[in-house]
């Protein structure tokens, strides 16, 4: 079985694109989580790839900084690098994709972009960006 749920905060606005072959809409993301027992503050981060209409649906409502709830599974894509050398990366595949905050509070959201911040939707992610038609 392989089933991935996590809730964490978009560490940057979603990046939508398109295949070649089939024009089929792909969105990529990653999300800072916090370890849940952790003496310390510790965040582990983690790509996040959603295709068709969870992709579009993350790309036009989706902003740096909000916190989101993937559900999804874990796949591992190789390739080779220019140099030749094998490369590895582990992803969660989206299947489906939720808000997990609160409506923004601008009076009580810091300035900046901070993981361990769980109570409002920083203010940078407030305002709108622009979106690919």
């Amino acid at each position: 079985m392989n089933k991935t749920i996590v809730m964490g905060r978009l560490t940057r606005d979603p990046e939508l694109r398109y295949t070649q072959a089939a024009q089929l809409p792909v969105a990529r993301f990653s999300l800072a989580v916090n370890r849940r027992f952790s003496k310390e503050k510790e965040v582990d981060y983690f790509d996040v790839v959603a295709w068709q209409h969870n992709a579009q649906f993350v790309n036009k409502y989706f902003t740096k900084g909000q916190l989101v709830c993937v559900e999804g599974r874990l796949q591992q894509r190789k390739w080779t690098d220019r140099d030749g050398n094998n490369r590895y990366a582990v992803e969660i595949i989206a299947e489906s994709s939720y808000f997990a905050g609160s409506k923004p509070n601008a009076a009580s959201a810091p300035n900046d972009f901070d993981p361990f911040y769980d109570t409002d939707v920083p203010a940078a992610a407030q305002a709108s960006k622009p979106r690919a038609a």
